[in-house]
């Protein structure tokens, strides 16, 4: 007897496979939220390469936090924040990953002043 490979499907409670449309990472409602931290937390800062990291640190937790309180069920998060001087140079990131695009899903977000710019990244990557 022939036998084809083992498949496991992970049901919720509710016996739903998958996020359901309701219950799924909105990049666009991340992408504000990130915004607002970014702002908030930025708006009166002037470049300090000693700061930088600590910034980046505060600005990644807050984020994930925000990310939390969306109540995404299963999903798990993956946050990147960058900041660096602005001296009018261009800056460009990429990322490669290997999910399902039914579930998972992204969120990017800039901000900059005269001082100094950053980007986030948030992933949200659904477990089944």
């Amino acid at each position: 007897q022939e036998s084809g490979p083992l498949h496991i499907v992970a049901m919720d409670r509710r016996g739903m496979v998958g996020p359901g449309l309701r219950g799924r990472f909105v990049a666009s409602m991340a992408r504000e939220m990130m915004k607002d931290v970014m702002r908030e937390r930025l708006k009166e800062e002037k470049y300090n390469v000693d700061r930088a990291a600590k910034a980046t640190r505060e600005i990644a937790d807050s984020i994930k936090m925000k990310l939390k309180e969306f109540h995404w069920e299963r999903y798990k998060y993956v946050v990147q924040v960058v900041i660096g001087e602005q001296r009018g140079e261009g800056i460009q990131m990429g990322c490669r990953c290997f999910w399902d695009e039914d579930a998972d899903n992204f969120a990017q977000a800039s901000y900059s002043n005269d001082s100094l710019f950053a980007t986030a990244v948030a992933f949200g990557v659904y477990l089944y």
